[in-house]
């Protein structure tokens, strides 16, 4: 997995090849296809395996302040090599490969999806959160303008980009007095 992840950063995801990945591992490449089926699944398991920084949510008692933090520190794995580059490829692969689409969602989406449902749902029982927010729109509404940014636009993710994207989430998230 190592060797996939070096041969990812050097070359580029797209001229990545399980021969290439055998071949520098010294291994054969009958031995990495008993265990992953495709080049996508292979670099799935090899960028899950890089030992991230945990991506869990502090309870401050102030949700804004705890998801500032947490998606601070995403923004902060994404900004630069190894996790950017390489995650950018995944996910790209991903649309391509429904096998790598299902491992990711399982794997690394659903995990931080949920994590972030569950602490928006603390809140909302703090009385923090509006009762009646559908706490799963929000999650859609909070990663999707850091995706299309990641993704699409590739413009930079910034902590001040993160910032403005909370408080215009939480001008609808906010009980009503």
């Amino acid at each position: 997995m190592r060797t996939t992840l070096a041969l990812a950063q050097e070359a580029g995801y797209a001229k990545l090849s399980i021969e290439a990945v055998a071949a520098r591992a010294g291994v054969g490449k009958h031995t990495i296809y008993r265990r992953w089926p495709s080049k996508g699944l292979l670099f799935l398991d090899s960028l899950l395996s890089l030992n991230e920084p945990a991506l869990d949510y502090p309870d401050t008692g102030d949700v804004m302040a705890d998801l500032r933090r947490q998606i601070h520190a995403a923004v902060d794995l994404l900004a630069g090599p190894p996790w950017g580059p390489l995650y950018q490829a995944l996910v790209g692969e991903a649309q391509h490969d429904p096998a790598v689409a299902a491992g990711l969602g399982e794997r690394f989406i659903r995990p931080q999806t949920d994590k972030t449902v569950a602490r928006l749902r603390a809140a909302q029982e703090q009385g923090q959160v509006s009762p009646g927010f559908d706490l799963d729109l929000a999650m859609t509404i909070l990663s999707g303008p850091l995706y299309f940014r990641f993704l699409i636009s590739q413009e930079p993710l910034t902590h001040e980009y993160v910032d403005r994207v909370l408080e215009a989430l939480f001008a609808g998230l906010s009980p009503r007095g």
